[in-house]
């Protein structure tokens, strides 16, 4: 099977958001339809402007709208996590499994905001693991939480450090090779 991310260049429009400024919040909902647009995406753009923060907003399927937005917010579609993640501040999702192993593959903080099922054990174990400030859930977020943890994210240097340091423990594993040792021995 070929790997379809294998020609996928970065939007100019993207890199130059990048390079001109802090780093951003990313903030996407998944791949699930969330409902909620633009009430969702005020309150996310709400709690960027509360926390000072520069954003990324991902409104593929999660139910967040692209419209309306402040000059110092990016919106797409969709970007490879691989490529995105470990250029942004912190990053603020629903708490699906593959989100939460890329954002831990990053060594970035992350602000998890759970609407369905595992995304809710998710939330809990970044919050325990010491890279999230506690999860909060869809039904109540609102500006303030957001902003609040969003700033917690960005400036709280244990979060942070113990991001980065499960960041490079997960980078430096070679999860096939270990596999494919364990198979064979058995």
């Amino acid at each position: 099977m070929q790997d379809c991310q294998c020609n996928w260049q970065p939007d100019p429009e993207l890199v130059r958001f990048l390079q001109e400024g802090s780093a951003p919040v990313y903030i996407g909902f998944g791949s699930m339809f969330m409902g909620g647009g633009k009430g969702k995406t005020d309150i996310v753009l709400e709690a960027l402007r509360v926390a000072g923060q520069r954003g990324i907003l991902a409104t593929g399927w999660g139910g967040l709208a692209g419209d309306n937005t402040a000059k110092d917010v990016f919106v797409l579609d969709a970007v490879p996590h691989d490529w995105l993640l470990p250029q942004v501040a912190a990053v603020v999702h629903h708490g699906g499994a593959g989100t939460t192993g890329a954002a831990l593959r990053a060594g970035k903080p992350q602000v998890i905001c759970p609407f369905v099922g595992d995304q809710f054990f998710w939330g809990r174990r970044m919050a325990d693991l010491g890279v999230s400030p506690r999860p909060i859930p869809q039904i109540k977020l609102t500006a303030e939480r957001l902003a609040e943890a969003i700033i917690d994210a960005v400036t709280n240097t244990n979060l942070q450090q113990r991001a980065l340091s499960i960041g490079e423990t997960i980078r430096a594993e070679n999860g096939i090779e270990c596999a494919v040792k364990h198979i064979l021995s058995n």
